[in-house]
């Protein structure tokens, strides 16, 4: 987005930034919805907008302005009011339909937020971007997954980044609450001009947080002989200590634990070979799922290749995406059963 790129004054940034961001040798395509995404449970999009960046987090921390002031004795000029909500993180850029402002795109999820039952904490509607770049610091874009493709700008074959949407020109915010459940969820909207005044496009950032207690005590970590138990039982054994980010193949380091246990059956068993089935929950389209299981199916095999030093051979990586559930696709929780991957004997 536009603030990573500021340096100085504000001038110079936007001088800057719009040098960095145009790309007007060639035109890609129109931005798709992000692989695997899906709207905020809260709030739906505006008619015909697509979903350019999004990331969903299980239970996070996120740090929200609770009022629009912001305190201007500070370098970054921050929100002076800011709560940290921890549970269920949702974020979500959209590029609206061409043509639909950014006050019209604003008014309507202004207005679908209060149907829904949220009560305004505060708002920005004028001479905003101190608001914009007071986000900066709470890091509100950090780790999302962008759309492929490119923003058009109007009237000429220059484009520019979906990551660059989002923008302080013609800016607005909407921060408020829902008392639901016996707690409080909370929704940051923000809409804007896309990249700048050279498209014809509105962005919108949602951010949904959903607080509820982080489950402990859950035994992820399956060790050597409670695998070796369920090989023997069942032919197959599902892990969930095996850690992904959300739409991504690589392998995250708190998986350590779960592929040393599986290093050690594999070593005491040289003669064992195995399918590494990677199985994904229902949410977003079944072609990029079958991709997107299958690349973490083999991320699994390269580890336990190059860090467990077990044989290539005795391993072979297979993606389904949803097509095996263990569990509905219709909750959280039956979602999360279903996000596994498999160790099958061959």
């Amino acid at each position: 987005m536009l603030h990573k790129l500021i340096q100085g004054a504000r001038a110079s940034f936007i001088a800057a930034s719009a040098m960095a961001l145009l790309q007007a040798a060639h035109a890609g395509d129109f931005p798709k919805d992000v692989p695997g995404s899906t709207d905020p449970a809260l709030i739906k999009r505006f008619a015909g907008a697509t979903l350019i960046g999004y990331k969903a987090e299980p239970w996070e921390a996120a740090r929200l302005p609770a009022s629009a002031v912001i305190n201007k004795d500070i370098q970054g000029k921050p929100f002076r009011d800011v709560v940290t909500v921890e549970g269920k993180r949702t974020r979500a850029v959209y590029l609206s339909p061409a043509g639909k402002s950014p006050l019209e795109v604003y008014r309507n999820h202004e207005q679908a937020l209060s149907a829904a039952g949220f009560k305004k904490k505060f708002s920005c509607e004028v001479a905003c971007s101190d608001q914009y770049f007071a986000l900066t610091p709470l890091e509100f874009d950090k780790g999302l997954m962008w759309s492929r493709g490119s923003v058009p700008a109007l009237g000429s074959s220059a484009t520019y980044n979906p990551d660059a949407a989002v923008t302080f020109e013609e800016g607005r915010m909407w921060v408020g609450t829902l008392a639901q459940g016996g707690v409080e969820k909370w929704v940051l909207l923000y809409v804007s001009k896309a990249v700048n005044s050279n498209t014809n496009y509105s962005a919108a950032f949602i951010e949904v947080v959903e607080p509820k207690a982080m489950q402990t005590g859950q035994v992820t970590v399956l060790k050597a002989s409670d695998i070796q138990s369920g090989l023997q039982k069942e032919g197959k054994v599902a892990f969930y200590g095996l850690y992904f980010d959300t739409g991504k193949a690589e392998i995250k380091p708190n998986s350590k634990l779960q592929l040393e246990e599986m290093g050690k059956l594999l070593k005491s068993q040289p003669s064992l070979q195995v399918y590494v089935v990677g199985h994904t929950d229902g949410q977003g389209q079944l072609d990029a799922n079958l991709l997107l299981s299958q690349q973490r199916a083999q991320a699994v095999v390269d580890a336990l290749v190059k860090d467990q030093r077990i044989e290539a051979r005795r391993l072979m990586a297979k993606g389904v995406a949803s097509l095996a559930p263990l569990d509905t696709n219709a909750t959280d929780d039956g979602r999360a059963r279903n996000r596994r991957v498999e160790l099958v004997v061959r």
